[in-house]
């Protein structure tokens, strides 16, 4: 496959890519080129699928229709509107998983100088999400209605995410998984023309990683394997 870009001369190996990826919530004004997105689309869509399915779909939105989703995802926030994301969020994390979500929140907000007490900063920081970390690109992925109620498509939906963040940093782009972006789904749906027929699953903002930004310099941590996995009936 020829490489559209002038910016993604060698591609990583994959050990690279996975072991160096990391969110990004800082993005260089610089627009990313459609042909760029739509190799890293036709690469993620390789992605595993049950039963060969591939309930995906992608709706890429840039520009004027992406400034149009920003102001009115903040807007409505801002106003006390209601959430309305379209997948399950589920009880708030506790334990474990909490202590993880606090822990990476500490990293981010170290980084970028918010202190505890600063509201500001802290209310800048929360629309920052609601704007997509004003990234160029934003990708929302969907899925067939018809396969509603299933966790099988939210599931491949998840493969084919991972393997676009993946896809996209190999080319030298940043992405961050943002459910914030859509968290007022009536104006994603209006603005981005997505019919009835598809559920809202999530969305992925995409650029060019801006390196002085302080957060992109946060590497999350990971629980060991020991810690994760079970291994049964193994000889050695």
């Amino acid at each position: 496959m020829n490489n559209p870009s002038d910016e993604a001369k060698t591609l990583m190996d994959f050990d690279q890519v996975v072991q160096g990826r990391r969110s990004i919530r800082g993005y260089l004004n610089k627009p990313v080129p459609e042909a760029l997105v739509r190799e890293v689309l036709a690469l993620a869509m390789r992605a595993p699928t049950s039963l060969n399915t591939q309930p995906w779909n992608f709706y890429v939105v840039a520009g004027e229709v992406l400034n149009r989703i920003r102001r009115g995802n903040v807007e409505r926030n801002l106003a006390g509107v209601p959430h309305s994301r379209e997948f399950r969020l589920g009880p708030d994390y506790t334990g474990a998983h909490r202590e993880r979500q606090i822990g990476v929140a500490k990293q981010l907000f170290a980084a970028m100088d918010i202190a505890r007490e600063d509201k500001a900063k802290r209310q800048e920081w929360v629309l920052r999400g609601f704007r997509q970390f004003d990234a160029p690109v934003s990708i929302v992925i969907t899925y067939d209605r018809a396969i509603y109620g299933s966790d099988v498509a939210p599931f491949d939906c998840g493969g084919v995410v991972n393997c676009i963040v993946n896809a996209a940093w190999s080319r030298g782009l940043g992405t961050v998984i943002n459910s914030q972006g859509i968290m007022q789904s009536p104006v994603v749906r209006a603005e981005a023309g997505i019919p009835e027929d598809q559920v809202i699953q999530t969305c992925v903002a995409m650029g060019w990683p801006d390196d002085s930004f302080p957060a992109n310099a946060v590497v999350s941590q990971r629980k060991s394997v020991d810690e994760a996995a079970v291994f049964l009936g193994f000889d050695d």
